[in-house]
């Protein structure tokens, strides 16, 4: 399959060495079976369904790729679905909720200070959780990152977050910004990369999925159905909040980074209020009674 990103690259080399780890190394492939796609796909059981069919979709392209090479005659991911996503209209979080979130002490640190920054930056949270303590500028609050497509661009943060990323970071000077809870595994197939670890600490890089795990569980009893929310949420909910104060639509691309302006349109839905303001305002008969 053509990867045309480092993201996806990302993904999919994700998504096989999950599949590496529960086979075992040097597992024929001409043996692989759907219990063993089950178990590996058992890590994103609590991720968003994008990222659920994210990975299913790369474990659907190494099958059709070793089918055609005559690799594997059977499909072991026949038992496994897409999810269907949340209906858009449900993704962004009330901003009184987010807050209460926000300031909920009873959360670490390191999550406060991760949710803080995705919403106050609308950045991706790969982007957020693949960012070292060296790609900060906290003078001018704002972080480098790696964008889709592998560009390099910056994303900037507010108060909130300028006051908590130092106790965060504890004078630290390299390594990963967010860091997992224990120390990383030196070798073996669940040892990360040298750059995924904490030179001071040896703690590795915060994962997606265990990010994720977290948010959706602390935020569960905040949203009304109970479930959590996902750290995407935070994204969209960011840049809706931001066209409910009056953002255009130029000031909303510069913050989201989004190539197309026509991009916006699944992360803003301003809803029926904002008609009927907006229906109101221009009213001619009210501008008339006005003077």
């Amino acid at each position: 399959m053509p990867l045309t990103t480092l993201t996806t690259r990302s993904g999919y080399a994700d998504t096989l060495t999950r599949l590496t780890a529960v086979t075992g190394p040097g597992h024929p492939v001409a043996q692989l079976t759907p219990e063993q796609y089950a178990t590996a796909m058992e890590r994103w059981h609590g991720a968003a369904a994008a990222t659920w069919n994210r990975h299913l979709s790369a474990l659907a392209s190494f099958t059709t790729w070793a089918q055609r090479q005559d690799l594997l005659a059977t499909n072991p991911a026949r038992r496994l679905s897409r999810r269907k996503p949340a209906h858009r209209g449900d993704r962004a979080i009330p901003a009184a909720r987010l807050e209460r979130l926000f300031t909920d002490n009873r959360h670490p640190l390191r999550e406060r200070v991760l949710w803080r920054l995705l919403y106050e930056t609308a950045a991706r949270a790969e982007e957020i959780l693949s960012l070292d303590v060296e790609d900060l500028d906290t003078e001018v609050r704002r972080a480098r990152v790696v964008s889709k497509g592998g560009a390099i661009e910056h994303v900037h943060w507010a108060t909130a977050t300028a006051r908590l990323l130092p106790r965060l970071l504890q004078g630290r000077q390299a390594g990963p910004v967010f860091l997992a809870d224990q120390r990383a595994p030196a070798s073996g197939p669940r040892a990360p990369a040298a750059t995924d670890i904490c030179s001071v600490t040896g703690r590795g890089r915060l994962s997606y999925p265990r990010a994720e795990y977290l948010f959706k569980t602390a935020s569960a009893e905040l949203d009304p159905h109970g479930q959590g929310w996902t750290l995407h949420q935070l994204r969209h909910s960011a840049l809706q909040h931001l066209a409910q104060a009056g953002r255009t639509a130029p000031e909303l691309r510069a913050k989201s980074r989004h190539q197309h302006l026509a991009s916006l349109g699944r992360y803003v839905r301003l809803g029926e209020e904002t008609s009927a303001r907006i229906t109101a305002e221009h009213d001619p008969a009210a501008r008339r009674r006005s003077r």
